[in-house]
């Protein structure tokens, strides 16, 4: 790869969000209270030339929150696209799409259902569509600190194109979540593990952790920076999987 494609390439990771197999959905969730409807959304556009070589990059997102009048049904939809080619070949190339259903029990049980399909050319699985349901737990709820606890069961659908495979298969996922707001909730900080086993074999899990904080600079504009870690203990191609992530960015809020 030319040396200039790397310099570009580093600068484009650290400007956009990567999408890894497992999607953390806990920092894309909107605490909203009493707020029916929510749009979150951002995009970015990039191309650069250098003596006839070029790179373009085009990324969004968009996070939309509806509530029920009594406020105890919620739906929430997020959808991610990031591309970034040059040439002679793409170096990312994904879009994620999740839609979750929350129902109040009481104000510390909920029960959740979800779908989600997500796509990426240059990971071994090119092509996760799965559907899920199960609990989540409120554990704590301070002021300045809210701990959550979630567990489903999920069956998901892969398609690997390296070795023309698909898979069926049925698996477990759990997660803490914990957010700190600082600054008279001016500053949020959330941080999430995930675990994912499959039921016929444990020694087949992901984990994955992501670390958010978020700044807002005006009533509709907010800066931000993400962390990911992610780790895949057996691929389609029979080894092991795992990428970090640094992304920082501008949001807007409607």
């Amino acid at each position: 790869m030319n040396c200039k494609y790397l310099v570009l390439v580093f600068t484009f990771f650290f400007s956009s969000n990567c999408i890894a197999q497992l999607v953390n959905i806990e920092s894309r969730r909107m605490h909203t209270d009493s707020i029916r409807f929510v749009l979150d959304s951002d995009l970015s556009f990039s191309y650069n030339n250098n003596d006839g070589d070029y790179i373009f990059q085009l990324g969004g997102a968009l996070s939309s929150q509806v509530k029920s009048k009594d406020l105890k049904k919620l739906y929430f939809l997020i959808g991610n696209y990031n591309l970034i080619r040059s040439e002679n070949e793409d170096f990312q190339n994904s879009w994620f799409l999740h839609l979750r259903f929350n129902y109040e029990i009481s104000n510390f049980f909920r029960m959740e259902a979800f779908v989600q399909s997500q796509h990426n050319e240059l990971l071994d699985v090119n092509l996760r569509n799965l559907i899920g349901v199960g609990p989540r737990l409120k554990l704590l709820s301070k002021e300045h600190l809210k701990l959550y606890w979630g567990n489903a069961y999920m069956y998901e659908a892969e398609k690997s194109n390296a070795i023309g495979k698909r898979s069926y298969d049925s698996r477990h996922s759990t997660y803490l979540s914990a957010t700190i707001l600082a600054m008279d909730g001016a500053i949020s900080i959330i941080n999430t593990i995930y675990y994912q086993p499959r039921y016929s074999d444990f020694s087949d899990y992901r984990i994955s952790e992501q670390f958010k904080t978020e700044i807002p600079i005006s009533k509709s504009i907010n800066v931000f920076a993400l962390f990911n870690y992610y780790f895949d203990s057996l691929t389609p191609l029979d080894r092991k999987e795992f990428s970090t992530n640094l992304s920082l960015g501008i949001g807007f809020n409607f």
